[in-house]
């Protein structure tokens, strides 16, 4: 599992349009704007950007830019490793 803290600045900064030199990584959403339903949106977003499925009930986990990207690591390993228990 890598750092994923650089996609997911680049993730919120495309979704919520705002500059990624302002996003800092241990900011709570609520400062970057990002409520409950943004939340939402984040998590469908890196779904799509990286082509990931990640459980709602991982959204409780979305409290910064580093728990984010703790999330999208275990969703990218876990896309990796379960590629045949899909069949």
């Amino acid at each position: 599992m890598g750092d994923h803290r650089a996609e997911v600045v680049k993730v919120v900064s495309e979704t919520f349009r705002l500059d990624p030199a302002e996003i800092e990584f241990d900011a709570p959403l609520e400062e970057l704007g990002i409520d409950s339903k943004g939340r939402i949106k984040l998590l469908s977003a890196l779904e799509i950007y990286h082509d990931v499925r990640i459980d709602l009930d991982r959204l409780d986990r979305f409290t910064d830019i580093g728990s984010v990207a703790d999330v999208l690591g275990e969703a990218l390993g876990g896309k990796a490793e379960g590629s045949d228990e899909r069949r």
